[in-house]
């Protein structure tokens, strides 16, 4: 109990820092809002737009869509304010030698790695994703239950740690390659496919390949479609997706901080 309340003293520091940061450059935390409440009203009306001419896309309805849609918002919202930030940064750590002082840090190093600094201007997309998904409910007249709430708590907590996972996997070959800026573009394009339902691969053998491959191998589809299935009452098939997903994150999760150690096993300091 004692180590979680230090964690948590260190975390409530990380978020007061990255306030006053924020507080000191106003106007670009106000730019930031401008621009991501653009982007939202630019993927709302694009595919209310879409959807004047057609009832459903694979058997999402406009209103099940956005609700997918917000899914899909709320997970990259909280992945882009919280963890982004610092994979982005890990090689420069790297390259100048700072990440000998986080070394040095008794605390756990990919904890101090991970949340530094946090993009508080991303909390408006959060704001966004959740009004969007009421709105979603309330059109598609869904009444939830408290399983429901729960089951997509978790599935959105699994989502977050699976994009996490990925995320600092791919920042720990800083440590070998020196810069990863291709590797995180490598992310940015894998999880364009997650942008839409796993129901929209298919039709020819080469979109059940991709739906295959980013389901159940890198599974980006399904940790964004089970929760928004769940949560809007949609039919999962087979029943247990639910599980995988957690199980999958999980998995995610240890192999990317064995892959974290690993590489920090084969870090040179600066002074060596």
């Amino acid at each position: 109990m004692a180590a979680i309340r230090q964690y948590r003293r260190v975390f409530a520091t990380f978020f007061r820092n990255s306030l006053m940061r924020e507080l000191g450059f106003r106007s670009n935390f106000f730019i930031t809002l401008i621009t991501r409440g653009f982007w939202f009203t630019v993927q709302f009306v694009m595919f209310d737009l879409i959807y004047r001419h057609v009832n459903q896309i694979k058997g999402w309805s406009r209103e099940e869509y956005f609700g997918f849609m917000a899914t899909g918002m709320l997970v990259n919202a909280i992945v882009e304010a919280f963890f982004m930030p610092n994979c982005a940064r890990f090689s420069e750590l790297i390259r100048t030698g700072d990440l000998d002082f986080v070394l040095l840090k008794p605390i756990d190093t990919q904890f101090l790695v991970s949340l530094e600094k946090m993009e508080l201007a991303m909390f408006s997309q959060i704001v966004f994703a959740l009004g969007l998904l009421g709105y979603s409910l309330w059109q598609a007249n869904i009444h939830l239950t408290v399983s429901n709430i729960i089951m997509y708590g978790l599935l959105i907590g699994a989502a977050v740690t699976f994009f996490y996972s990925l995320m600092i996997g791919l920042a720990a070959t800083s440590v070998f390659f020196g810069r990863n800026q291709g590797l995180l573009d490598f992310w940015f394009y894998v999880t364009i496919f997650a942008r839409y339902p796993s129901s929209i691969y298919s039709g020819s053998p080469t979109a059940e390949v991709f739906r295959f491959l980013f389901s159940y191998v890198l599974p980006i589809l399904l940790v964004i479609t089970v929760p928004a299935q769940v949560l809007l009452g949609k039919l999962l098939e087979p029943s247990w997706l639910g599980f995988l997903t957690i199980a999958f994150s999980l998995v995610a999760f240890a192999v990317s901080r064995t892959v974290f150690h690993w590489s920090l096993r084969h870090y040179r300091s600066a002074s060596s």
